[in-house]
């Protein structure tokens, strides 16, 4: 999360000093870019997954070749082979080894059972994995809000009355904008200093003593 604020507050440095409208202008500005920006990366892909999702994927068919697959009934297999056997059920969608029934995504042993039973792999593989639910995830559009003359406010929300918030009185001067530093941070760059200046100042100590012992030889 701390990571998702900094980078939010890093896109906003320019614009954090703006009026609230003008800074929400530039957030959905952002947003609109980024959502058609993936939203054209995923209707670029030809794989049936993400790509993220199908370069962990194929691994997986290269272990499963080679291991003995058994039929115990029309949906259940066991699958031998390997560090770890496993017995599969391909309509409930699960494996012994647990992998397949938290990743959703199938292991070596249900892809195994699949080539077996001559079903298709990615048919086992959870929706949320798929090229269509990453298109699905951009496909509205973020419009703008438009001129404020053209806003359909609500007479309800038109006459009613917001008063500014109690407070302290704000001080003198201009107002903060950067944070205290952590005791971490803090404690970091304090290091940093000293080890630079021990960098910097052991080599120079070195040679002064070495020209003072020339100098009191000769």
């Amino acid at each position: 999360m701390t990571n998702m604020v900094e980078s939010l507050k890093s896109m906003l440095v320019n614009a954090r000093d703006f009026p609230y409208v003008a800074l929400l202008d530039v957030i959905q500005e952002k947003m609109s870019k980024w959502w058609n920006d993936r939203r054209i990366v995923a209707m670029a892909i030809t794989a049936p997954l993400t790509p993220s999702w199908e370069s962990e994927f194929r691994p997986r068919f290269a272990q499963s070749n080679g291991r003995h697959t058994l039929q115990l009934n029309p949906v259940t297999y066991h699958v031998k082979g390997g560090e770890l056997e496993g017995v599969v059920d391909i309509f409930n969608k699960t494996c012994t080894c647990k992998e397949f029934d938290i990743d959703k995504l199938p292991c070596v042993h249900a892809i195994a059972a699949a080539h077996h039973a001559q079903v298709s792999v990615y048919s086992l593989i959870s929706p949320y994995y798929t090229k269509e639910y990453y298109v699905l995830a951009y496909g509205e559009t973020i419009y703008p809000v438009g001129s404020q003359s053209q806003w359909d406010v609500p007479n309800e929300v038109a006459t009613r009355v917001v008063l500014p918030r109690e407070g302290k009185e704000r001080k003198r001067g201009r107002p903060k904008t950067s944070r205290f530093p952590s005791y971490g941070l803090l404690f970091y760059s304090i290091n940093f200093m000293y080890v630079s200046m021990v960098c910097y100042f052991t080599p120079l100590i070195l040679c002064t003593l070495v020209w003072l012992e020339m100098f009191i030889y000769y």
